[in-house]
């Protein structure tokens, strides 16, 4: 059997245990995933004495820098978020990964989202944003620019990425100056967590938008509604927590979920 967690704080709203159920039932292969409620100040003591009789261990709010401090190796995708949601261990080494940038690169082209050659919006400058830049500039938009309501932290995004961004435009402005027609805009904040529309300015719109925070129960977050509002497709990231969580479960147990063999819509309170 495979042993698997997830580790936060907060940690009892977490789908993950659902999701890896419903890929272990897929694969026929048999996996215990629980939920970890680490505190604050025991994080690393909580996962070591997990995975020393664990395959693996997602990581969560508020963990993942902590979790990229604690790596002995580190896979390129978590070097360049600098943050780690996946941990395991080998030859008495810990491993970290970041799936979160792929899982997002995943979810928007399933929902029919492009990125070659497309004017994209990034919004927010933490954890999340930064996780998603390296992938996100990959598939080489021509345009990505970071936005966030202090400037300087786009901009300081903005300069640690420009030796990715060859052939991208990127560039950085406060939500205050954003102006322009968008193909695509990205929430990488928090705001949804508030149930607040963003401030975003009258001469801003964009045809296509995800927010990479996820709604249970409708599917729509405030940020999805607000772009609705202005015209745009939209899409909430549980498409992207499902995909990341694919690509942490293929890591640990060797076998990648065919996503399109299983039925989600439970996660939406639909059975």
């Amino acid at each position: 059997m495979f042993q698997l967690a997830v580790i936060g704080n907060p940690i009892e709203h977490s789908l993950s245990p659902q999701i890896h159920a419903r890929f272990a039932e897929s694969l026929g292969l048999c996996v215990n995933y629980q939920k970890l409620l680490a505190p604050l100040d025991q994080f690393e003591s909580t996962a070591r004495q997990f995975l020393a009789s664990a395959q693996g261990a997602n990581v969560t709010v508020p963990f993942k820098q902590q979790a990229f401090d604690l790596c002995d190796q580190l896979t390129p995708e978590a070097k360049l978020a600098g943050a780690v949601n996946t941990l395991w261990q080998q030859n008495d080494l810990l491993f970290g990964d970041n799936t979160d940038g792929k899982g997002l690169i995943k979810a928007l082209d399933q929902a029919g989202f492009s990125l070659r050659g497309k004017k994209v919006v990034l919004i927010g400058a933490g954890g999340a944003a930064r996780g998603a830049l390296g992938p996100l500039l990959a598939e080489a938009p021509s345009e990505l620019c970071l936005v966030n309501r202090t400037q300087s932290k786009a901009k300081a995004l903005s300069d640690d990425f420009a030796e990715f961004s060859e052939g991208t435009r990127l560039h950085a402005c406060s939500i205050t100056d954003l102006s322009g027609e968008f193909d695509l805009v990205i929430n990488a904040s928090s705001s949804s967590l508030s149930g607040a529309p963003l401030e975003l300015p009258a001469n801003f719109s964009a045809k296509q938008a995800m927010d990479m925070m996820y709604s249970k129960a409708s599917g729509e977050t405030a940020f999805t509604r607000q772009m609705q509002a202005l015209g745009a497709q939209t899409s909430d990231g549980l498409l992207m927590l499902i995909n990341q969580a694919a690509l942490s479960f293929e890591r640990w147990c060797g076998k990648a979920p065919k996503l399109d063999q299983i039925d989600f819509s439970f996660l939406r309170g639909d059975h």
